[in-house]
């Protein structure tokens, strides 16, 4: 059956290499192409070597083009496998292999930004549409769906965490002051977050008793405050049943994460490639 110049049949088979990563095909293209992306990063951090670039930046450059003209091809492909394309053009890993895709044809415009190219390591994201068992792909619904239902709590809790960081740093400004380095509000409010963040630079310390005691507490509650957030996610997740799904992605609409044995896109009904 054929459709303008591209037949259904040619459209299904290159849809089941491309987007399902559970079949034979599917795994074996998804993983060429995160072997191809690892070359290219490579090959942008081996030329960022001045002494590499001078020996083999040739070789490198050919590379790259030879790359980029397959993920060209590559983002091509995905768009013709689809029947409405625009939802892949527009998703997020749509949009990713666009811009991973484009930065060798800029820089042949502006001479000087083909490191941008080192992008692509976002598309290393793919993994999880290669190796994501059944029950990985239900762990991160369950974990997106617990963030999504968490997000208003740990709205306020930040808001809370702010605005003690804002009394503590004028507590701290008003006990050490400009000698020990604090010398304005805002200062000392970087300090509080930094110390309550358990990162510590170094670069303003305390000197005197008071200020000291203060800077422990900070301390001891930066380490009470990481649990909150987690367990805010984790007692949500907890809540969440889990769903099994696969890599599976609608051809019509490029809906993803189905259930396993589904036979019908839930997003808009068409029928799926089993």
């Amino acid at each position: 059956m054929k459709k303008g110049i591209i037949s259904d049949d040619f459209r299904k088979k290159l849809h089941v290499i491309i987007y399902e990563a559970d079949t034979p095909a599917g795994r074996f293209f998804d993983l060429a192409l995160l072997f191809v992306i690892i070359i290219s990063i490579v090959a942008v951090m081996l030329e960022s070597v001045t002494s590499i670039r001078l020996l083999h930046g040739k070789e490198l450059a050919i590379t790259e083009w030879i790359i980029t003209i397959l993920f060209t091809l590559e983002y091509i492909a995905r768009i013709v496998a689809l029947k409405k394309p625009l939802n892949y053009i527009f998703s997020f890993y749509g949009i990713i292999d666009l811009i991973s895709t484009l930065p060798k044809y800029i820089d042949v415009l502006f001479p000087g930004l083909g490191f941008l190219i080192s992008i692509r390591a976002l598309r290393l994201l793919r993994v999880f549409r290669i190796l994501k068992l059944s029950q990985f792909v239900g762990a991160s619904n369950q974990l997106l769906t617990a963030l999504q239902k968490s997000r208003v709590k740990i709205a306020v809790f930040l808001f809370t965490v702010v605005i003690l960081c804002i009394i503590l740093g004028t507590l701290m400004f008003i006990i050490e002051g400009p000698e020990s380095g604090f010398t304005n509000i805002p200062i000392s409010i970087y300090w509080t977050i930094v110390t309550l963040t358990t990162v510590g630079f170094g670069d303003i310390t305390p000197v005197t008793p008071l200020g000291q005691f203060v800077s422990v507490i900070i301390m001891i509650m930066g380490y009470g405050i990481i649990a909150v957030p987690t367990g805010l996610v984790t007692a949500q997740f907890i809540q969440e049943r889990s769903e099994n799904s696969n890599t599976q992605v609608c051809p019509n609409c490029n809906a993803d994460h189905h259930k396993d044995n589904a036979n019908y896109c839930y997003n808009c009904g068409h029928h799926l490639h089993n």
